[in-house]
C-alpha cells in the first residue's frame, strides 16, 4: 500500500546522499518533497503540516548540518518523526484476570470487522485462549451465517443468540462463555456505510451491558481521508482502546492510516494483510516505518520463519547438516518461502527490496516455484534422496515427466548443486567444532552454538 510513499521519500533522500554538505535550501527542499509526498499518500493535510514542521526544526541544527554525513542524519530524523507518527512503541492486546475477556468490535460497514473479528479470533486461539464469537450484527444480511462460516473454518465457535437484539445477544454471550468455559468473547457489532446516531448509540449500549475489557475500531486503509473524520467520532461516543487496521494490503494510497494515531491519539494494535486468517499482525510502529522508507523489516522475515518451524524442520536441519542437503529438502524449502508470501513478500522486507522489485517491474516470475515442484514430484525417491544419480537419460525423463525442458532440469540440478555445496561448506565446519576442543577458530565456535541452538529450540517445541 506504502510502494508510492516509499518511492517518494527514497527519491528524495538519494538526492541528498548525492550532497556532500546541506545547505538550507537542501533542507528546504526535501521538506517540501516530502511535504508532497504525504499529500499525495493522502495523509491528512495538518498531521502532514506538524510533521513536516517537526522534521525540519530538528534538520535545521548545527549538530546536522555541519556534521560529516548530514544526508543519514536527515534520513534518522524522518525515521524517528515517522515511528513516533506511527505510536512510539508497539501496543499490544492487553486482556484482565477476569473470565472471560470482553474485546468488542466497532467501525463502519465494509470496514472489515467480521473478517478482523475471525482473524484476532485466530490469533488468540494460537496464543492458547478459547475464543468465542458473538454476531451481534442483526441487519446486514447473511452478517452471522458469514462469522459462523468463518468461525467454523478456524474451529472458533458463534454464538447467534436470538439473532434479534444485539445488546442481549452480547449480553447472553457473555453466560454462554461462562457456561462452556470459554475465556474470551469477541463481540462483532453492527456498522453504517457512514456515521449515524443509532449505530453510534448502539455501540455505547453494548459497551454499557458488557463492559468489555478492550473495545477495537476495524479502520479500512483504504478510506483515505474520511478516516479522520470517522475515527474521531468513534473515539468520542465509544473511547475504544486500540485500531484494528484491514487492507493494508491493498493498493489505495494509505495515508489514512499514517493518520490514525495522531488524530485520536489511540494506538495501532493490529494490521491486517490478507484474507487468510492468519493474516493479523501485532502492529510495531519501527519496523513499517523502515518499511515505509525502504529499510526493509529483517526481523519480520526471522519472525515468520520461526513461526514456520517446527520440529520436523529442525530436525531435517540437524540431518541436513550430518548428510547433506537432497530434492526433498529442496521441496520442503520452496513451500517454506510460499507460506512466508513467497519471494516477492519476503524481498519487499530487505533492506532496498522494495526498490529492486519497483526496477523490475514490481514482479517476479514466482512460476519457477510451480515448475521445480513438478519437476521434483516427476523423480523417483531415489533420484530425490541422491539427486547425484540423475544423468542425461533420467533428466530427459523428467523433464517429459513434468512438463518442462531438459534446460529447466539442469537449472534446477545447478540450484541443488550451489545448495548441496554450501551445506558440505557448513557440514565441514560443524565437524570441526565437534571434533575440536573449543578452539578451532572463530567460524568452529560459530558453528558449535549453532548447532546447540538448533538442539535446544526443538527440545523446548517438544515440550
Amino acid at each position: 500500500m506504502f510502494n508510492s510513499l516509499s518511492d517518494r521519500l527514497t527519491d528524495t533522500f538519494d538526492r541528498l546522499r548525492g550532497k556532500g554538505k546541506l545547505t538550507e535550501a537542501d533542507i528546504t527542499s526535501a521538506m517540501r518533497d516530502i511535504r508532497m509526498a504525504l499529500l499525495e499518500a493522502d495523509v491528512n493535510f495538518k498531521v502532514v503540516k506538524d510533521f513536516v514542521a517537526r522534521t525540519k526544526e530538528r534538520c535545521m541544527t548545527a549538530e546536522v548540518m555541519e556534521s560529516l554525513s548530514p544526508a543519514q542524519n536527515v534520513v534518522k530524523i524522518v525515521l524517528d518523526e515517522l515511528i513516533e507518527l506511527l505510536g512510539s512503541t508497539e501496543s499490544k492486546l492487553v486482556l484482565s484476570n477476569r473470565i472471560p475477556n470482553v474485546i468488542m468490535l466497532v467501525g463502519l460497514q465494509g470496514s472489515g470487522k467480521t473478517t478482523a473479528a475471525v482473524k484476532l479470533a485466530y490469533l488468540l486461539k494460537k496464543q492458547g485462549k478459547s475464543p468465542l464469537l458473538a454476531a451481534c450484527d442483526v441487519y446486514r444480511p447473511a452478517a452471522a451465517d458469514q462469522l459462523a462460516t468463518l468461525g467454523g473454518e478456524i474451529g472458533v465457535p458463534v454464538f447467534r443468540g436470538d439473532g434479534q437484539n444485539p445488546v442481549e445477544i452480547a449480553r447472553a454471550s457473555i453466560r454462554e462463555a461462562v457456561d462452556h468455559m470459554r475465556d474470551v468473547v469477541i463481540v462483532d457489532t453492527a456498522g453504517r456505510l457512514q456515521i449515524d446516531e443509532q449505530m453510534m448509540q448502539e455501540a455505547v449500549d453494548i459497551k454499557k451491558a458488557v463492559k468489555p475489557d478492550q473495545v477495537l475500531m476495524v479502520v479500512d486503509a483504504m478510506t483515505g481521508q474520511d478516516i479522520v473524520n470517522v475515527v474521531s467520532t468513534f473515539a468520542e461516543r465509544t473511547d475504544f482502546d486500540g485500531v484494528i487496521i484491514s487492507k493494508l494490503d491493498g493498493d489505495a494510497r494509505g495515508g489514512g492510516a499514517l493518520s490514525v494515531r495522531e488524530v485520536t491519539g489511540k494506538p495501532i494494535k493490529f494490521v491486517s494483510m490478507g484474507e487468510k486468517p492468519d493474516s493479523l499482525e501485532v502492529f510495531n510502529p519501527e519496523r513499517m516505518a523502515k518499511r515505509i522508507l525502504g529499510m526493509g523489516d529483517v526481523i519480520g522475515i526471522i519472525e515468520k520463519a520461526q513461526e514456520m518451524a517446527d520440529v520436523e524442520q529442525l530436525e531435517a536441519a540437524e540431518r541436513m547438516l550430518r548428510e547433506g542437503f537432497t530434492m526433498n529438502d529442496m521441496l520442503d524449502q520452496m513451500r517454506a518461502v510460499k507460506k512466508m508470501g513467497g519471494m516477492k513478500g519476503i524481498l519487499g522486507m530487505l533492506p532496498g527490496g522494495q526498490k529492486a522489485l519497483n526496477q523490475m517491474g514490481g514482479n517476479l516470475d514466482e512460476s519457477i516455484f510451480e515448475r521445480n515442484e513438478a519437476m521434483i514430484m516427476s523423480m523417483t525417491k531415489e533420484e530425490r534422496e541422491k539427486p547425484s544419480i540423475i544423468n542425461g537419460q533420467r533428466r530427459a525423463r523428467i523433464a517429459r515427466g513434468s512438463g518442462t525442458t531438459p534446460a529447466d532440469v539442469n537449472n534446477l540440478m545447478k540450484q541443488w548443486g550451489e545448495m548441496n555445496k554450501m551445506m558440505g561448506k557448513m557440514r565441514s565446519m560443524t565437524q570441526q567444532a565437534q571434533a575440536g576442543s573449543g578452539k578451532k577458530g572463530k567460524k568452529g565456535q560459530i558453528m558449535q552454538e549453532f548447532i546447540i541452538l538448533l538442539r535446544i529450540t526443538r527440545d523446548q517445541r517438544k515440550h
